[in-house]
C-alpha cells in the first residue's frame, strides 16, 4: 500500500478484518460438525423431552400411556355434558335425520382436524402446550401465541362449560324440585355458588397434579361407562310406555296442564315423527314463568351445543408433556377416542328418537333418568363426565398457559406464573386458569357459554390445519409425518369447515374472535418474539415455495422497456464509509433489485473455512442496521476486478439480475467512518458538521448510522461493529485498473454509475419537513468529452433522465426536491429555441415533469481544441478525443455546474465511455475528477440500453 491513502467511495479498507469470525457467526470452535454435537436434536428425532439436559429426569415427568393420557380424557371430554344432558335437546329440535347429518358433519370437522394433529406430532417431538406448541413451533411465535391465547380461552369457557353443566345435574336431581333428593336450594346465585365449588375441588385436584388427574381419569371413565351402558341397556329393558315428568324450572310446569311428557317404548310412529326437523323454545333461557320469553331454538343453537359437547380431541394433545410417547400415544389414541364417541352418541341419537315423543324430548333434557332402570346411574354420569371433562380442560388450559409463559411470548404479562411451579406442575397457571373459569360462570346458562366454547375451539382447529397446510404445500423436506392418513386436502376441508362453521354458530362473535386473533398477531409482530425463539416459521418455508415458482415464469426473454425497473448492484469496499451511498441507492432502485456486492483479495484454501461465509452475517446485520432492502453477495477473488467480473455474472438468480452496476469513486477522499459519527445539523447549510469518535457532541444527535442506535434482530445477530475500518491486507487498487472496471461492467452489457461525494449527503436535512429550503435534482445530459456530438436524446441521456426522475418519484424526495434539466446551448448551434422545445417536448411524452434551464458556455467551449477529422484508427480518435481537452475547458465546466449547483441535492451527469487503450485509463479518470471536483453528491452515469417509452 503507497503512503497516501487511496479510496474508493472512501477507503480501501477489508471488511471484517479484526472481529472474532466464529463467534459472530455464532458457532463455537469447537462445534466444526455442529450435527453431531447437538445430543439434544437426537433426543428430539427420537421422541424424548428435551426439556431438561438429563434424561432420567426427564423420563420421570412422563408417566402417562395411551389409555390414561389420551383415550380416557378424550372420550370424557367428548361425552362431557352432552352425553346425558343435552342428546334430547338436539334430537328433539333437529329430529334423527339432521341430528345425525350434524353429529356426521361435526365429527368430520374434527376428524380431518385430527389428521392434521397426528401428522404435527408425528413429524417431531412434541413438548408440553399441545395445540399451542404444535402451532407455534410450525407457524411460529406471532401465529402460535396469537392462536394459543386463544385456545388458552378456549379451554377456560369449556371448563365452565362442563362446571355449569355438572351444576345443573346436581340442581335437577337435589334441588328443591329434585328427582333424587331436596336439599339444595336454587337460584342465579346459588348455582353460581355451587359452580365455584366445583370449580374448588378442580383446582385442588389440579394442584395435586397429573398423577393424580390420570389416576382419576381412568376411574371416573370406567363409571362413566357404566352409566352410559346403564342407559343404553335401558331403552329395550324399559321398553313399555312411561310418563315422565316435566322439570319444574320449564315455565309450562305453570302455564299447561300437560306435565308429563311420554315415553313409547320403540315405536315406528314415535320414529317418523322424530325423523325431521322441528324447533321449539330453550326453556333454560326463559325469564321467569313466561315461556314466551324462552329463546328461539335454530340451527346455528343446536350445532353450537353439539360442537362444544365434542371439542375434547386436544385433552390428549394437552398432556403431551406428561405422555411417554406423545407422537405415539396422540394420533391413536385421539382416533380411537373419537370414533368410540361417534359411534355411542349414533346409537343414543337412535334409540331417543325411536322410543321418546317430541313433546318430552322439548321439554325435559334429562329425560333419561325418568327411564333409567335405575336413575341414580344417570346422576352419576352426569356428575362424573361433566366434572372430569371440566377438570381436563382445566389442566389443558393450565398447561397451554404454562407453555406461553415458559417461552416468554407475553413477556411480563406471564412472566409470574413461570415464578410458580412445583416440580413439572405449574401451580401458578393453575391458579390463573381457576380464576378465569370462576369469571365465566357468571355468564349464566350452559347453552349461552356453548356458543363461545364453539368458536373458540373451531378457530385453534382452524389454525391447526392451516398450519399442516402450510407445511404440506411448502413442501419442506423435513416434514415427513409417520402418520399417513394426513394430505392437503384433508386440511384444506378441516379449514373450510372449521370456518364455515364459525359464522354458522354466530357471524358476530366469529367475527369478534377473528379480529381478537390478528390484533393479538400484530402486537406480537410488533414485539417481534420471533428475535428470541428461533423455531423456525412456515412463512419462509412458504415463501421460499412461491418464490422458486414464480422465478421459473419470469423469462427474461419477455422483458419489455415499457416495465424497465433499475436492478441495482452496488460495488461496497468500506461500507462503515459508504452508509449514505447505500441508503442513497436503496431510494434510487423503485421496488427492484437490489444487491451490496464486496470482494474479498484473498484465495481460497481447502483446508480453511470460506472467508465469505464467515463475513456473510456481519453484512446481514449491515443490511438490518441500515434498514435497505438489499441482498448482499460477497466473493473471494485474487483482485478487485475479477472479483467484479465473478458478481456481474453471477449475482441476482434467473430473470432477476443487475442490470446498473454502481461504484464509489476513486480518490484521494479521506475516509469517514459513520458508524461513530456525530451530527451537530447546522440551519444555514447543507450538511452537517462532524465530531469524532470520543469527543462530546455540544448539541444534535447522533447519525443515523450510528452504530450504537442498531438493534438485533436474533440472538445469533452479528453486529455491524465487527466491520473493520481498515486492514493491512486491503489492496490498492490503481486508475487503470478502476477504469477497467467499468470498461469490463459495459462490456458485459451492464449500466454503470460512478458515485462521488455521497459522504456529504445529508438526506434528513435535505428532508426534513421544518426546512424550507428547496433542493434540485440536476440533469446535464451533455456528454463533456465529446459535446459536438453529444446526443440529449440518446440512449445515455435518456438514463440520466430516467434515474433522477425514479428519485424524485421517491415519496420523501418528491416533496422536498424539484428536478432541473440543464441545456448547454451556445452561438454555434443552429437554433437554440428550437431544440428547448424539443427537449421540453420530449419530457412532456416521457412524462417527466422537469423544468429546462439553458445554460449559455460560450465562454468554455473556446478552449477546446479542434479535433482532426483525417481518417484514424479507434485508439488514435479515443487519443484525439481526449487530448483537445485542456484544463482550461475542465475546470470551466466544473465552475459552470457547480455555479449551478447552490441548492442541488444530488447532480447526473453524463459518463463518456472509457478509451479503448488502456493507456488512456489514468488521464480519462483525471479528466472525470477535474469536472467533479468540489460538486455536491455527483452521479456519473452511462446508459446502453433503452429505458423508457412514449408507447403505451
Amino acid at each position: 500500500m503507497t503512503n497516501r491513502e487511496v479510496s474508493i467511495n472512501s477507503t480501501n479498507a477489508e471488511f471484517g478484518g479484526g472481529g472474532d469470525a466464529e463467534a459472530a457467526v455464532g458457532v463455537s470452535k469447537k462445534e466444526r460438525a455442529p450435527l453431531l454435537t447437538q445430543r439434544k436434536l437426537f433426543r428430539s428425532l427420537s421422541g424424548r423431552d428435551i426439556s431438561t439436559s438429563n434424561a432420567e429426569n426427564s423420563n420421570s415427568t412422563r408417566t402417562l400411556g395411551t389409555f390414561g393420557g389420551v383415550f380416557a380424557p378424550v372420550c370424557l371430554s367428548q361425552f362431557s355434558a352432552l352425553l346425558f344432558l343435552r342428546v334430547g335437546f338436539i334430537v328433539g329440535n333437529l329430529g334423527l335425520l339432521p341430528a345425525c347429518g350434524t353429529l356426521t358433519l361435526a365429527y368430520v370437522i374434527l376428524l380431518v382436524t385430527i389428521f392434521s394433529i397426528c401428522a404435527i406430532s408425528t413429524n417431531g417431538a412434541v413438548e408440553g402446550g399441545g395445540a399451542y406448541y404444535m402451532i407455534s413451533r410450525t407457524l411460529g411465535p406471532e401465529f402460535g401465541g396469537a392462536i394459543g391465547a386463544l385456545f388458552f380461552f378456549a379451554n377456560i369457557f369449556s371448563s365452565a362449560l362442563y362446571t355449569t353443566g355438572c351444576v345443573e345435574g346436581l340442581v335437577d336431581n337435589f334441588g328443591e324440585s329434585g328427582k333424587i333428593a331436596h336439599f339444595l336450594r336454587e337460584g342465579r346465585w346459588y348455582s353460581f355458588a355451587y359452580g365455584s365449588a366445583v370449580n374448588f375441588i378442580n383446582l385442588l385436584v389440579c394442584l395435586i397434579g397429573a398423577g393424580m388427574f390420570a389416576k382419576l381419569t381412568v376411574a371416573i371413565f370406567a363409571i362413566v361407562l357404566f352409566c352410559t351402558g346403564s342407559v343404553i341397556l335401558s331403552f329395550p329393558i324399559e321398553n313399555y310406555e312411561i310418563s315422565v315428568s316435566i322439570p319444574a324450572a320449564n315455565p309450562l310446569v305453570n302455564s299447561s296442564y300437560e306435565l308429563n311428557g311420554t315415553y313409547t317404548g320403540f315405536s315406528a310412529k314415535t320414529l317418523r315423527e322424530n325423523l325431521v326437523a322441528n324447533f321449539s323454545r330453550d326453556y333454560t333461557t326463559c325469564s321467569g314463568d313466561d315461556y314466551e320469553s324462552c329463546s328461539v331454538v335454530n340451527f346455528a343453537v343446536t350445532f353450537g351445543v353439539l360442537f362444544s359437547g365434542v371439542t375434547g380431541i386436544m385433552a390428549g394433545a394437552n398432556m403431551s408433556g406428561e405422555l411417554k410417547e406423545p407422537g405415539r400415544s396422540i394420533p391413536w389414541g385421539t382416533l380411537m377416542a373419537t370414533f368410540f364417541t361417534f359411534l355411542t352418541y349414533l346409537l343414543l341419537f337412535v334409540l331417543t328418537a325411536a322410543t321418546c315423543e317430541r313433546f318430552l324430548l322439548w321439554n325435559n333434557y334429562i329425560f333419561m333418568m325418568g327411564i333409567n332402570m335405575w336413575k341414580p346411574f344417570v346422576t352419576i354420569g352426569i356428575i362424573t363426565a361433566t366434572l372430569s371433562a371440566s377438570l381436563s380442560n382445566i389442566i389443558g388450559s393450565s398447561r397451554v398457559l404454562a407453555a406461553l409463559a415458559k417461552d416468554n411470548i407475553y413477556g411480563k404479562m406471564t412472566y409470574f406464573i413461570g415464578l410458580m411451579s412445583c416440580g413439572s406442575n405449574p401451580v401458578g397457571a393453575v391458579l390463573v386458569s381457576s380464576i378465569l373459569v370462576e369469571g365465566v360462570l357468571l355468564i349464566g346458562g350452559l347453552n349461552t357459554i356453548a356458543k363461545f366454547t364453539s368458536i373458540f375451539f373451531l378457530l385453534s382447529y382452524l389454525a391447526t390445519n392451516l398450519a399442516c397446510l402450510g407445511l404440506e404445500w411448502a413442501s419442506a423436506p423435513n416434514f415427513r409425518p409417520t402418520f399417513r392418513y394426513f394430505s392437503w386436502w384433508t386440511s384444506v376441508l378441516g379449514i373450510i369447515g372449521n370456518g364455515a362453521m364459525m359464522f354458522v354458530i354466530s357471524p358476530s362473535t366469529a367475527g369478534i374472535c377473528i379480529i381478537v386473533l390478528l390484533v393479538l398477531v400484530i402486537i406480537l409482530h410488533l414485539q417481534s418474539p420471533s428475535e428470541q425463539h428461533q423455531w423456525g416459521s412456515i412463512s419462509q418455508a412458504l415463501i421460499f415455495h412461491q418464490v422458486r415458482k414464480y422465478l421459473l415464469l419470469l423469462d427474461s426473454r419477455k422483458d419489455h422497456v415499457k416495465f424497465w425497473r433499475p436492478q441495482m448492484l452496488l460495488m461496497v469496499n468500506n461500507p462503515r464509509s459508504a452508509c449514505p451511498l447505500i441508503d442513497f441507492t436503496n431510494d434510487l432502485k423503485k421496488s427492484g433489485l437490489y444487491v451490496l456486492g464486496h470482494v474479498k483479495i484473498g484465495c481460497y484454501d481447502e483446508n480453511t473455512k470460506d472467508p465469505a461465509t464467515e463475513d456473510y452475517p456481519k453484512w446481514m446485520a449491515l443490511v438490518d442496521h441500515l434498514k435497505v432492502k438489499a441482498f448482499v453477495e460477497v466473493t473471494v477473488s485474487h483482485s478487485v476486478r475479477e472479483g467484479l467480473q465473478h458478481l456481474v455474472r453471477v449475482a441476482g438468480l434467473g430473470a432477476m439480475k443487475p442490470n446498473t452496476i454502481l461504484f464509489g469513486f476513486r480518490d484521494n477522499a479521506p475516509s469517514q467512518d459513520f458508524f461513530t459519527r456525530y451530527e451537530i445539523p447546522a440551519a444555514d447549510s447543507y450538511g452537517s458538521l462532524d465530531v469524532e469518535a470520543g469527543e462530546t457532541p455540544l448539541q444534535g444527535e447522533s447519525s443515523p448510522f450510528n452504530v450504537n442506535n442498531y438493534q438485533a434482530t436474533s440472538p445469533t445477530s452479528a453486529s455491524p461493529s465487527l466491520l473493520a475500518q481498515g486492514s493491512s491486507f486491503s489492496s490498492e487498487i490503481t486508475p487503470e485498473e478502476y477504469v477497467a472496471m467499468v470498461a469490463d461492467v459495459l462490456n458485459l452489457g451492464k449500466n454503470v454509475c460512478l458515485c462521488r461525494h455521497f459522504h456529504q449527503m445529508d438526506k434528513a436535512a435535505i428532508l426534513r419537513k421544518d426546512n424550507r429550503r428547496k433542493f434540485y435534482i440536476d440533469v446535464w445530459p451533455i456528454d463533456f468529452f465529446n459535446p459536438d456530438e453529444s446526443n440529449v436524446f440518446g440512449t445515455t441521456s435518456l438514463f440520466l433522465m430516467q434515474l433522477a426522475t425514479i428519485l424524485n418519484m421517491v415519496s420523501s424526495w418528491r416533496k422536498r426536491t424539484m428536478l432541473r434539466v440543464f441545456l448547454c446551448v451556445s452561438s454555434r448551434d443552429a437554433d437554440p429555441e428550437a431544440q428547448k422545445k424539443q427537449v421540453k417536448h420530449m419530457l412532456h411524452e416521457l412524462r417527466i415533469n422537469a423544468t429546462i434551464i439553458p445554460v449559455p458556455w460560450d465562454h468554455i467551449i473556446t478552449h477546446l481544441s479542434q479535433i482532426s477529422s483525417d481518417s484514424q484508427s479507434e485508439a488514435e480518435a479515443d487519443a484525439d478525443t481526449l487530448s483537445h481537452l485542456s484544463d482550461a475547458y475542465i475546470n470551466g465546466v466544473n465552475g459552470l455546474i457547480s455555479g449551478q449547483s447552490v441548492d442541488t441535492a444530488v447532480t447526473f451527469l453524463y459518463l463518456p465511455h472509457p478509451p479503448q487503450s488502456s493507456a488512456l485509463y489514468s488521464y480519462y479518470l483525471k479528466l472525470l475528477t477535474g469536472i467533479t471536483n468540489g460538486l455536491r453528491p455527483t452521479v456519473l452515469v452511462h446508459g446502453i440500453s433503452a429505458v423508457t417509452t412514449t408507447n403505451l
